[in-house]
C-alpha cells in the first residue's frame, strides 16, 4: 500500500485530470535530451478512463507545458499551486499535460491523486518511462514549454523558490512564467534552460538487475531503512512517501543514494567532533556503502525469505496511545489563501484536579501543508513555580524535524492541577483557503514514579540588528545557579540562521563545546539528546553563539536588502538556545519516602 496520509503533508491543487496505461513513442523522437527548437516528440498514452491521448493531434492554438511529476515528490507538491495559477491566468493560450514516469506510481494511485485534487487536465502514465527517455527528463517537477508550433522554447525548473531541503519566502526568478510571457510577445525567452531540482524519476531499471549481487533489499537494505528511515517514512507520518515495501523503495533507489551521499538524509546537523547524542540517525560509512552498491547492482530484491519482520509502530501516535488528548481548537481553524497570518494563541482548559506528570507528549498536526510549528505551554493562573529553578511552563512542541517528547524512566514534566494549555500556532498560507484541527497527546506516570522534574530553559538575545547583505555574530549566556544535568539542546533561528554553538565554561575555567551545528537548517528543527546527561556544576556558564547570514549567498534569505531584527515571523529572526535540564541533587522519591517516615 502506498503512503496516503489523511493529513497530507502538502495540499496538491494541480489543475490536471489523470492517467495512464500502455504507451507508444514515435521512433524518430528517441534521443538523449531535447534541445531548444526541437519539436515535441509524438506519444500516445491512455488516461485513467482508458481513453487514448495522442500528442500529434494537439491543436496549434496554444502553447503546451509538459510537466513530469510524481505523486509523492515534495517539490511537485510545492509547485502545484503555481502551475494551476499559470493556467488560470492564461486559459486561452496555455495547456498543461502531466506525465508520470515513476515505476512506483501505479495507475490506481495516480487516479486517487487526480480524484482527491479534482483535476481537469490530462495526467498521463508513461509505462517503462519511454516518453521520459524521449524528452531526456530526469527529475520531477521538470517542465518543457513548447510554443504553438510545438517547438521547445524552455526546459527546466518552474522558478527558483525551492531547492533540496531549502526554500525562499518567494521566488526571485520566474523562469517558466517569463518564458510564457516571452512567447506571447513572439519573442524567445532570455533564459531557455535551467537545472531542475527535485526527485529523480523512478525509471524501470536503468541497468540490468544483478542477481549475483551480495547486497540485496531483502538482506541488508530493508534493515537499514527499517532502522533509520521507517519511523517517518511510513503510512500516516510526516515523510511524503513510505519506505517499508520493496515495490515502493525500488522506485526511489537512485534518490535514496543521492540524498545519503549528500548527507541530506537522514536529517542531522550536529558536528560529530562535539558530543554524543542518542537520537543521532546518521548512517555509518558501511551502511552508505551498502546502499551505493545496491543501487549500482540495479536495486535487486534478493531472496524474500531473507526479509526481516516489518517494524512495529503504534498507529497514529509515535508515543503510543495517549492517556489524554486535547484539540487545539473546538472547530477547525480557517487559514486564508494568502497574506501573513499572525501567530495564533489558543487556550484550552485541562480541568485536572491534581498535578499530572508527563512522561511523553506529542503534537499531531491536522494539516501539515499550513502548520509550521506549534508550541504547547501551561498557564498556572498565578501559581508559583513549585520545583525551584528547574520548573518551566514549556511542555512540548512540533516543528519540521522535531520529534515527540519521550523522557527516561523517573523523569517527568509537570502540568499543575487546574492549569490551562496555551497553544502557539504558526500558520503559513499556501495559495488556497485551508483549515486545521491539530491536537496534543500526553502519557502520564504516577507521582510515586517521578524522581526528577524536567524543565525546558532558554538562553536568548533579542537585542540585535543583522545588517542588510552582511553576516552577524550574536551571542547570549546563562550561568547555572545550581548543579544541573542537561539532557538535550534545541537551537532555534529562522531563515538567516547559518550556525549555532553551545559552549560550557566551567567554574575552573575549562571550556567544552557541547554542540556545534555548523550548517543550521531552519527546515529541520532538530533536538539533540545527550547519550549521557551532561553535568554542569553551579557557576557553569552556558554560552550560545549564533551566526546569521543576511547576504545574497544565503539561498533562503527572504530579502538581503533589509536590516533584520528579532521578531516572531520567519522573515524576522530569533536567537534562542533551548535546553532541557534536571537538578542533579533532586530526588522526589527520597523526599516522598522521608515524608512517609515522618
Amino acid at each position: 500500500m502506498k503512503h496516503r496520509p489523511t493529513d497530507s503533508t502538502f495540499l496538491l491543487i494541480l489543475a490536471f485530470v489523470c492517467l495512464i496505461s500502455g504507451a507508444s513513442v514515435a521512433e524518430d523522437s528517441e534521443r538523449e535530451q531535447l534541445q531548444v527548437g526541437d519539436r515535441m516528440p509524438n506519444f500516445v498514452l491512455k488516461d485513467y478512463q482508458g481513453n487514448p491521448f495522442d500528442s500529434s493531434k494537439l491543436a496549434s492554438d496554444k502553447a503546451t507545458i509538459v510537466v513530469f511529476f510524481g505523486v509523492e515528490c515534495p517539490l511537485v507538491k510545492f509547485y502545484v499551486p503555481k502551475l494551476a495559477n499559470l493556467v488560470k491566468s492564461n486559459p486561452d493560450a496555455l495547456r498543461v499535460i502531466g506525465l508520470n514516469s515513476n515505476r512506483q506510481d501505479s495507475i490506481t494511485e495516480i487516479t486517487e491523486f487526480a480524484s482527491e485534487l479534482q483535476v481537469n487536465c490530462p495526467l498521463l502514465k508513461d509505462p517503462a518511462n519511454r516518453v521520459a527517455d524521449a524528452f531526456g527528463a530526469t527529475r520531477t517537477p521538470e517542465v518543457f514549454l513548447f510554443n504553438s508550433n510545438q517547438e521547445l522554447v524552455y526546459q527546466g525548473a518552474i522558478d527558483n523558490q525551492f531547492t533540496y531541503g531549502k526554500r525562499k519566502n518567494k521566488a526571485s526568478q520566474h523562469y517558466l512564467a517569463d518564458a510564457i510571457a516571452a512567447i506571447q510577445k513572439h519573442q524567445l525567452p532570455k533564459i531557455a534552460k535551467t537545472e531542475t531540482d527535485g526527485c529523480i524519476i523512478g525509471r524501470v531499471l536503468l541497468q540490468k538487475e544483478d542477481n549475483t549481487s551480495s547486497v540485496t533489499y531483502a538482506n541488508q537494505i530493508s534493515r537499514i531503512l527499517n532502522q533509520r528511515c521507517a519511523n517517518c517514512h511510513r503510512d500516516g507520518e510526516v515523510a511524503p512517501f513510505s519506505l517499508t515495501d520493496y515495490e515502493e523503495v525500488v522506485g526511489w533507489a537512485e534518490m535514496i543514494d543521492e540524498v545519503v551521499k549528500d548527507q541530506r538524509m537522514p536529517p542531522w546537523h550536529a558536528d560529530p567532533k562535539h558530543g554524543k547524542f542518542k537520537n543521532d540517525p546518521s548512517l555509518s560509512p558501511e551502511q552508505k556503502k551498502l546502499i551505493s552498491e545496491w543501487v549500482k547492482a540495479g536495486a535487486p530484491l534478493g531472496d524474500k525469505k531473507d526479509l526481516p519482520a516489518p517494524p512495529e509502530f503504534t498507529e497514529g501516535w509515535q508515543i503510543g496511545e495517549p492517556d489524554a488528548v486535547f484539540q487545539v481548537t473546538k472547530k477547525p481553524f480557517a487559514i486564508p489563501a494568502g497574506g501573513e497570518v499572525p501567530y495564533q494563541y489558543f487556550q484550552v482548559e485541562t480541568n485536572f484536579k491534581e498535578d499530572k506528570w508527563v512522561q511523553a507528549a506529542e503534537v499531531r498536526i491536522g494539516n501539515r501543508a499550513v502548520v509550521h510549528h506549534i508550541l504547547v505551554d501551561v498557564s498556572r493562573r498565578g501559581r508559583k513555580h513549585v520545583h525551584g529553578e528547574i520548573d518551566s511552563d514549556w511542555i512540548t512542541a512540533v516543528a519540521p524535524g522535531a520529534k515527540p517528547l519521550v523522557l527516561a524512566d523517573g523523569l517527568a514534566k509537570v502540568i499543575p492541577a487546574g492549569a490551562t494549555l496555551v497553544f502557539q500556532v504558526h500558520y503559513t498560507p499556501i495559495g488556497t483557503p485551508q483549515t486545521d484541527l491539530s491536537s496534543v497527546g500526553f502519557k502520564f506516570i504516577d507521582k510515586e514514579q517521578v524522581q526528577k522534574v524536567v524543565g525546558t530553559q532558554s538562553i536568548s538575545n533579542t537585542d540585535f540588528v543583522i545588517p542588510a547583505g552582511k553576516e552577524k555574530d550574536v551571542s547570549a549566556s546563562r550561568t547555572m545557579r545550581q548543579d544541573a544535568l542537561v539532557l538535550a539542546l534545541f537551537p532555534h533561528m529562522h531563515w538567516r540562521g547559518k550556525s549555532f554553538k553551545y559552549t560550557a565554561i566551567y567554574p575552573d575555567g575549562r571550556s567544552e563545546v557541547l554542540l556545534s551545528v555548523p550548517n543550521y537548517d531552519f527546515n529541520w528543527q532538530n533536538g539533540y539528546e545527550f547519550e549521557e546527561p551532561k553535568l554542569l556544576p553551579k557557576g557553569t556558564k552556558i554560552l550560545c553563539e549564533a551566526v546569521f547570514d543576511n547576504s545574497t549567498k544565503n539561498f533562503a534569505n527572504p530579502d538581503p536588502t533589509e536590516n533584520v531584527r528579532w521578531g516572531d515571523q520567519t522573515d524576522e529572526e530569533m536567537m534562542i538556545g533551548y535546553f532541557d535540564m534536571v537538578l542533579s541533587d533532586q530526588d522526589l522519591l527520597e523526599r516522598s519516602s522521608a515524608k512517609q517516615d515522618r
